[in-house]
């Protein structure tokens, strides 16, 4: 990355969904729309705030924690592709060492996976019962960035389908104890019966959410509980059906029909008002740099270009509590060639990437 010279933005910024300026600049890392005195290296472009991925995995694999160096190159591929902001959805590795690098993307963590006994990825979390369920809530919002990570339903191998893994008594405590300790709670969801309970106990968000029906994506919007459809992971489903299909074929077939409707569901919630937000889901199986991919699959779903550009940054960095192009704010920012309001597929092609006010070479 190059030193901290002053630095010139020049074209068209976006500030918001509505509000363009011709110019910004990054004095010591912050971002200034007041023209300084000393001399700046001049990038012309359209500027967009660093891209969120708000469904992601540093320092995981398909075969469970990273090391330290797999974790680097993770989180550079990422920044590669423009994404700036991570909300680390679940992670068995310790990635502190990260906040201490300048040349790579800033992660929100959830701490560690917390799973019922059995009942997910092998390696992944911690999988405990019901009775240690606030216990490990607690630890785990201690550990993070003020967020927790349920896996909320998976298949039950005995009722060869998927099934929700928690009581409502037990995940209603849990959330209160979250909430108690100032972290938000979020949830894997595949299947439609975990839902109710896990909203009306008070979680914040649901990952994946492709169970959502008529039923329930009035109750989150009324409750104002976010989604992260992870697009690009949901894309997988028919595969994994046929590798399951001949011990659960029931588990197959259900996940077929998730697949099916996967465009409906994410339409249905963004037009009830159900806040949406980009997420990828890599570092499990998928691979990490997908950020423009899953845009664009927002888009394909129905939901207006404006807004899937929203959701992976203006509004997922409000939703985050993390600023955007602002007066003061980190100069994490992406420059692109052409307007990517326009067609967002632009967002595959970056120009510059710039991370706290150093272009990233």
């Amino acid at each position: 990355m190059s030193d901290h010279t002053v630095l010139h933005v020049k074209g068209r910024v976006l500030v918001g969904p509505e509000e363009v300026r011709d110019e910004l600049w990054a004095v010591d890392g912050r971002i200034t729309f007041e023209r300084p005195r000393a001399e700046a290296v001049t990038v012309h472009g359209w500027a967009l705030p660093g891209l969120v991925d708000a469904h992601c995995h540093v320092g995981l694999d398909h075969h469970g924690p990273v090391d330290a160096a797999t974790s680097e190159k993770q989180a550079l591929t990422d920044r590669e592709a423009g994404t700036l902001l991570i909300r680390d959805a679940g992670s068995p590795s310790d990635t502190r060492w990260i906040d201490e690098r300048e040349d790579l993307p800033k992660i929100i963590r959830a701490g560690r996976h917390i799973a019922r006994t059995r009942r997910y990825i092998r390696n992944y979390a911690h999988e405990i019962e019901p009775e240690d369920l606030v216990a490990y809530v607690a630890r785990e919002a201690r550990r993070g960035d003020g967020w927790v990570k349920l896996v909320g339903d998976w298949i039950d191998r005995d009722a060869g389908d998927l099934t929700a893994c928690w009581p409502r008594g037990a995940v209603e405590a849990a959330i209160a104890e979250a909430h108690r300790l100032g972290a938000r709670v979020t949830a894997h969801c595949f299947a439609e019966d975990s839902l109710r309970d896990l909203v009306e106990a008070g979680i914040d968000c649901i990952e994946h959410a492709t169970g959502l029906t008529e039923e329930t994506i009035p109750l989150f919007a009324e409750r104002g509980v976010a989604i992260v459809p992870t697009l690009v992971n949901i894309a997988t489903f028919p595969a994994l059906a046929a590798g399951g299909e001949s011990r659960f074929p029931r588990w197959s077939a259900h996940m077929r029909r998730l697949h099916e409707r996967r465009y409906d569901t994410v339409r249905g919630a963004y037009d009830a008002g159900v806040p949406v937000f980009v997420g990828t889901d890599a570092g499990g199986s998928l691979a990490h740099g997908l950020v423009a991919a899953e845009v664009a699959e927002l888009v394909k779903a129905g939901i207006p270009p404006l807004e899937a550009l929203s959701a992976t940054t203006w509004g997922a960095r409000s939703w985050l509590g993390r600023p955007a192009l602002e007066e003061g704010a980190p100069a994490d920012l992406v420059v692109y060639d052409e307007d990517p309001r326009a067609d967002v597929r632009v967002l595959a092609a970056p120009r510059r990437i710039v991370l706290d006010g150093r272009i990233v070479e």
